[in-house]
C-alpha cells in the first residue's frame, strides 16, 4: 500500500481549498443519489475540516442533495463529554450537519463519556454500529493529517498502528489533547471508495511531503490510507511547499 498513484491537488490557500473540497464533496454526493445510491461519507474534525463544513452548508442549497438520505460517519473521536466542544461530531453539528437538516439516525457518532465506561467499551459500540448499519466499502472518507503524520486518532509509534483484525479501537495517552479518543483502524479505513487527505498550513508541510515519499506507516501514519478507487491529497500552498 502506497500513495504513489494519489492525486495532489493544491489550491492558493486554507479559503480556497475549503471552498474546493465542500464543491466536490457535494458533487460527488448528488452524483451518487442520482445512481440510486445512499452516500456514506467519513467526517473528520480540524480547523481545516471546519472550514469545509461552513461551505458545505453555504453551497448546499444549490447542490441538489437529499440530506435525508446520505450517512455520516466519523474516523475517529475525542472520548469527552458529550457536551464538549472537543467532540468531532459538535463540530460538524454546528457548522452543516443541523444547518442542512441531516436526520439524527443518519449521524452515526462515535461514545462520549456519557455512552460508555471507557474507550475499549466505545470502540466496541462503533464496531457495532459498522456491523449493523456500515457499508462494505465506504464512499468517501476525509482525513486531516497531523504535524507528526497521525490521521484519525492513529499515532506515529502506537500499537494501534498494527491492528488488524478490528474496526476502531480505543487510544489512552494520545500525544495530543485529550488523551482518550476512539478511532477506525486500517483496516476499515482502508475500505473506502475514495479516500481524500485534507491539509493546510506550513507546519504539516513536511508531513505531507513524507506521507507521499512513502515514509512507513509507523513514522507517519498517514502513509498507510489509500482508496481503493483514488487518493487525493487537497493542500494548500503552505502544505505543499516541502513537495
Amino acid at each position: 500500500m502506497t500513495q504513489d498513484d494519489a492525486r495532489v491537488e493544491v489550491h492558493e490557500d486554507a479559503a480556497a481549498l475549503s471552498t474546493a473540497v465542500a464543491g466536490e464533496l457535494l458533487s460527488r454526493i448528488a452524483d451518487l443519489q442520482a445512481a440510486g445510491d445512499v452516500p456514506h461519507v467519513v467526517l473528520t474534525g480540524g480547523t481545516i475540516a471546519e472550514k469545509i463544513h461552513h461551505e458545505i452548508t453555504r453551497l448546499a442549497p444549490e447542490s441538489g442533495v437529499d440530506w435525508g438520505a446520505v450517512e455520516l460517519w466519523f474516523g475517529d473521536e475525542r472520548f469527552v463529554a458529550p457536551d464538549s466542544p472537543d467532540r468531532n461530531v459538535a463540530q460538524a453539528r454546528a457548522a452543516f450537519i443541523d444547518a442542512v437538516g441531516v436526520p439524527p439516525h443518519r449521524v452515526h457518532e462515535m461514545a462520549s463519556t456519557a455512552d460508555a465506561a471507557d474507550v475499549e467499551e466505545g470502540a466496541r459500540a462503533y464496531e457495532a454500529e459498522l456491523e449493523q448499519h456500515g457499508p462494505e466499502v465506504f464512499d468517501i472518507l476525509m482525513l486531516g493529517a497531523g504535524p507528526d503524520g497521525h490521521i484519525a486518532s492513529l499515532f506515529p509509534g502506537f500499537a494501534q498502528l498494527d491492528v488488524s483484525d478490528r474496526a476502531a479501537v480505543g487510544v489512552t495517552g494520545s500525544p495530543k489533547p485529550p488523551p482518550e479518543r476512539i478511532s477506525l483502524t486500517y483496516p476499515r479505513l482502508n475500505r473506502s471508495a475514495s479516500v481524500w487527505f485534507l491539509v493546510s498550513g506550513s507546519g504539516k508541510a513536511d508531513a505531507v511531503a513524507a506521507a507521499l515519499g512513502g515514509r512507513d506507516l509507523h513514522e507517519i501514519p498517514a502513509s498507510g490510507v489509500t482508496g481503493r478507487d483514488e487518493t487525493i491529497w487537497f493542500l494548500d500552498r503552505e502544505s505543499a511547499s516541502g513537495l
